[in-house]
């Protein structure tokens, strides 16, 4: 039913010499992590036969053991943000109005109530009728409030109508729903406390999901972001302070798990990215982790995420900004411009950004070439972080400021249709993007950058000439590996042998980041030497990496790895279910578990995951088309056309799935419908010329002669020199007789191909129709 894919062709001499330093490169890491099981094998003997042996994890003791000796910090910290992310609702905690307050929308009221000392919210339920839910907790502190409620199974509900501080008022968030069966809806998975927002919101948080329950037993050690959640369980230390000063023994770090003095901006960044960054965790979070792929994988420059230049567009936090911004990459770091106990800025205004760049050249009119009042009113024109860290709204009334800290860019929003800081709310909203292009280049010039968002939006429109941009943007060592991994990842789309070289290339490099993104984007590929290339990362030393090679090696390790290496593979591919089932409570990681059973043989429990999946949200369609692939394989047709069509009833823009409708409904023999979707698919996929082939034959069948050579005629201009197409479109000019047009087409695949002996023959063949007495038309 799906496409057909062609193999790539045989590896290039060039491929094979760097293939020699690509090997050794392996070989080298293969004599290091050689005596990692030693270790793992001893420590683990030692846990089962001599547990007294082995030193004691440090544990959690609480922001209390630290106030004697740490105060200044302490009180820094005290009302802070993090201090106040969480906590149980009481007259001091809650800010909204529960005074029978009412809140109206879409004729749907919502009354927020006290009854003694408790808080109550009579709102749309899960069963799409108002009832009676009790606030147990308080959610954040401004510039909005949530309040959460408790519910069956161990979960708690965030509410998505908020309180605003500013306003005093209650409000709807933007993905406020009242149909009870979407999974926006308050009362489902998008809004749940424990798998969305608790990770982020108290101290050693342990989410406590049992994949076979489908309940929660989330516990912590403090209820708000305290001391430990960023340096780590405490009591070690705090034994070694409370002894006498001579009494101290020398030690690393004051026996603080999580070093956080005078260290990198990589490493500080680090403990700041497991929670401000969009990113899929997979496993609690572990302080001793030595790398924050241990435990998530921050998200790329996807669509839907970020514009094609890196701005942000979606809710995506600080990480994948503030690390494609030069900022990053000239070493400053997040507590450059935060306290980190207060979280304030550690200057107001331009000062915050003068600690370093200098006054007299920065912090002036030639630069900027804005004035401090416009009109007699405060202008924002001379403000450093207006115009290079403009600020979305999120949440409604939550202002984000992009950390890119990007030059303001006009020309390229002309081109990509991208927003800039010259035309945001606030500034000249009044004005066009060509206005503020033109201005800027007033003052500053013709010349402007390349820059890699006008090479990621062509290649999310599929145009073939991004390619070579992607490869020299995913090679450039000096390039933010958030970036090369984009560019790693869109390469996909355009998959040859050049290609493929870039992505053998890709698992040996130094970043976790690219060896992750080039295991997943080469197992799309299906190329011959998959196994070879990336059975050695069943080893790497970061457990997202690992498990995405065994992920990717799943369908083919019983027959092409060795015994020695099924013993690695089982315990990646072991990681890799555990890591799929803490996350399963979205239907990413049932999705993900159904891919690895399905991977596995294990048909029965790939079903169960799908239909799971698609139990927590409904309109998960990659679930659905998965499943509908699935139920094609084992002869479920039926099921699969449903699937299919149910999709594209939710989702009409999907044409890669109108395209396997249309597939699956001509494997049925129903070509007429068939034909429907093809269409559709062409239309909506008008670069991906077998599309536009597979309808050229299937209107050929139906009689539809003149469509379907525009078809034909359509493949064959995308792709020239294709031999499926050259053939087909010469088949159908002899079936209709037109034997002239059909023998230049038969040269030119003569001249395309010459060992292709198929090209002679429609040849000979032409020739011998042409010469039979009134020769046949048809």
């Amino acid at each position: 039913m799906p496409e057909d894919k062609t193999m790539p062709s045989d590896l290039t001499q060039n491929r094979h010499e760097r293939q020699r330093w690509i090997t050794a490169g392996v070989i080298a890491t293969l004599v290091i992590v050689v005596c990692v099981p030693l270790y793992v094998l001893k420590t683990e003997y030692l846990r089962r036969t001599h547990p007294q042996a082995l030193p004691a994890s440090p544990t959690f003791v609480g922001r209390q053991a630290c106030i004697s000796c740490h105060k200044p910090e302490y009180d820094k910290w005290l009302n802070s943000d993090h201090d106040q992310a969480m906590d149980v609702a009481t007259d001091a905690t809650v800010l909204g109005d529960f005074d029978n307050a009412v809140f109206t929308q879409n004729g749907i009221t919502t009354r927020f109530y006290r009854t003694d000392d408790s808080f109550f919210v009579n709102t749309r339920g899960p069963d799409g009728k108002n009832g009676d839910f009790q606030v147990t907790h308080t959610f954040g502190v401004y510039p909005l409030q949530q309040y959460l409620v408790p519910f069956p199974g161990g979960r708690f509900q965030c509410l998505t109508i908020a309180w605003d501080v500013d306003k005093k008022q209650w409000y709807a968030l933007p993905n406020h729903t009242d149909d009870s069966d979407d999974w926006l809806h308050w009362t489902k998975a998008a809004q749940n406390w424990n798998g969305m927002c608790a990770e982020c919101h108290s101290t050693h948080l342990r989410k406590g999901y049992d994949h076979q329950t489908d309940t929660f037993n989330t516990t912590w050690t403090e209820i708000d972001v305290s001391c430990e959640a960023c340096h780590g369980p405490g009591s070690a230390h705090v034994a070694w302070a409370e002894k006498p000063d001579m009494a101290r023994e020398k030690t690393e770090n004051y026996h603080l798990m999580v070093d956080t003095r005078d260290i990198t901006p990589e490493a500080q960044l680090a403990i700041c990215a497991r929670c401000h960054s969009r990113r899929a965790s997979f496993a609690d979070f572990d302080h001793r982790d030595d790398n924050i792929m241990d435990c998530i994988i921050p998200t790329l420059l996807n669509d839907g995420l970020y514009h094609p230049d890196g701005q942000i567009l979606d809710e995506v936090y600080v990480y994948g900004s503030f690390t494609q911004s030069k900022m990053y990459q000239r070493d400053v770091k997040c507590s450059d411009c935060h306290d980190v106990h207060s979280l304030k800025r550690k200057s107001e205004g331009n000062d915050l950004c003068l600690q370093c760049h200098r006054k007299d050249i920065y912090d002036t009119s030639d630069h900027h070439f804005h004035k401090a009042t416009d009109k007699g009113k405060p202008s924002k024109g001379d403000d450093c972080t207006s115009c290079h860290m403009p600020e979305t709204p999120y949440m409604g009334i939550d202002m984000r400021a992009d950390h890119s800290i990007r030059i303001p860019r006009p020309d390229l929003s002309l081109a990509l249709q991208t927003p800039n800081a010259c035309n945001a709310s606030g500034c000249h909203g009044d004005k066009t993007t060509q206005w503020s292009a033109d201005w800027t280049k007033t003052w500053y010039g013709l010349r402007k950058r390349a820059h890699y968002g006008t090479v990621f939006a062509m290649a999310r429109a599929g145009n073939p000439d991004a390619k070579d941009e992607l490869i020299r943007l995913s090679r450039d060592q000096l390039g933010p590996p958030v970036v090369r991994a984009t560019a790693l990842s869109l390469l996909q789309r355009f998959m040859d042998d050049k290609v493929i070289d870039v992505l053998e290339e890709s698992l040996s490099d130094n970043e976790a980041l690219i060896r992750h993104t080039g295991i997943a984007t080469l197992n799309l590929t299906g190329h011959e030497q998959t196994t070879r290339l990336i059975t050695p990362l069943l080893y790497d030393p970061v457990k997202a990496v690992r498990i995405q090679a065994a992920l990717s090696l799943a369908p083919v390790y019983k027959e092409q790895l060795s015994d020695n290496q099924k013993i690695v593979f089982h315990s990646a591919i072991r990681e890799y279910r555990e890591a799929m089932e803490y996350a399963s409570d979205f239907a990413s990681g049932r999705f993900n578990l159904g891919i690895m059973y399905d991977a596995l043989g294990d048909t029965g429990q790939a079903i169960a995951q799908y239909r799971e999946a698609i139990r927590i949200d409904a309109q998960f369609y990659p679930a659905k088309n998965n499943l509908a692939m699935l139920y094609n394989r084992t002869g479920n047709n039926k099921g699969a056309v449903a699937l299919f069509q149910g999709i594209l009833k939710d989702h009409p823009e999907r044409y890669d799935m109108a395209y396997s409708l249309g597939l699956l409904l001509a494997e049925e023999k129903q070509y007429a419908e068939a034909a429907v979707y093809l269409r559709q698919a062409a239309r909506g996929l008008p670069e991906r010329s077998r599309i536009h082939y597979n309808l050229g034959l299937l209107l050929q069948h139906l009689g539809k002669h003149a469509e379907a050579e525009a078809s034909l005629l359509t493949a064959l201009s995308i792709e020239p020199d294709h031999a499926d197409y050259l053939l087909a479109l010469a088949d159908h000019l002899i079936k209709n007789g037109r034997y002239d047009d059909a023998a230049l087409v038969a040269r030119a695949m003569i001249e395309k191909h010459p060992d292709n002996q198929t090209g002679y023959e429609l040849l000979r063949y032409i020739r011998h129709m042409k010469e039979r007495p009134q020769a046949g038309r048809g």
